[in-house]
């Protein structure tokens, strides 16, 4: 692919990403309506998966302090034009299991699935909504961890994960339970949503919850424990909706 070309698909990539999450006022009030239930004034709050900084720019409203990080460069470089100044903290990294560097494999017209895991990309290759993507781009970028971060800027009252298939990892690098995260879950691939529960599950006593698609709002009225949970997961298909699992330590129920 030529440079020329790569840079129309990340201006084509970037601009349908404006569009979702910025282009539609309706959506933005409810995420808005939804975090107000999660997130205080001067909450920590850690982003990561940042993207083009939506859910950020949300915490920020509320009047939290965020943490958001961010791989890509080029949603990177938006961040940090726009609206970095206004953040407790801003990081052009990948978060993992350790620190050091890893590849970032770039889907340049659909950014939202540039993902540092080679498995997760192996698997969506086989899955009917990814057969037009195409990762066509690899870069090397640094990797830090959560037990990082949090000796950074210390230890947040809510952790928002959306990085394409690399949630399980990411918790491998936390070494104490936090009592708000959310990662995202994809039906036709449930074992990343099993291995991040199981590793949550490890770290300390928690309930769960789930918000399909962009709806903002939970699925479930009565937070669920992780065998419920998993449960409820094995009975979706693999054209089920994706969404985001909320685990809440059950000390601060």
């Amino acid at each position: 692919m030529t440079a020329l070309l790569r840079h129309l698909n990340t201006a084509v990539g970037m601009t349908r990403s404006l569009v979702v999450y910025y282009g539609q006022p309706w959506r933005r009030s409810a995420l808005k309506t939804f975090y107000r239930d999660l997130v205080s004034p001067g909450d920590l709050v850690f982003d990561i998966g940042a993207h083009v900084g939506s859910r950020s720019k949300t915490m920020l409203s509320l009047g939290a302090k965020v943490v958001a990080v961010e791989p890509q460069p080029a949603f990177a470089d938006l961040i940090a034009k726009h609206f970095a100044s206004q953040l407790k903290g801003f990081e052009r990294v990948a978060v993992g299991a350790s620190e050091g560097e890893i590849t970032l494999n770039i889907s340049s017209r659909h950014p939202t699935v540039t993902s540092i895991s080679s498995q997760f990309i192996e698997r969506a290759k086989t899955v009917g909504s990814f057969s037009n993507v195409v990762w066509d781009r690899q870069i090397k970028v640094p990797m830090t961890t959560l037990d990082a971060l949090i000796a950074r800027y210390g230890k947040p009252a809510f952790c928002k994960i959306d990085v394409e298939g690399a949630e399980a990892e990411i918790l491998k690098g936390l070494s104490e339970p936090l009592a708000l995260i959310a990662f995202e879950y994809i039906p036709a691939m449930p074992s990343i949503a099993k291995e991040s529960i199981d590793r949550l599950a490890l770290l300390g006593d928690y309930r769960f919850n789930r918000v399909v698609g962009e709806r903002h709002q939970f699925l479930y009225a009565n937070w669920k424990n992780a065998d419920e949970l998993l449960s409820d997961l094995s009975d979706l298909t693999a054209d089920s909706p994706s969404g985001d699992i909320y685990a809440r330590l059950r000390l601060v129920e």
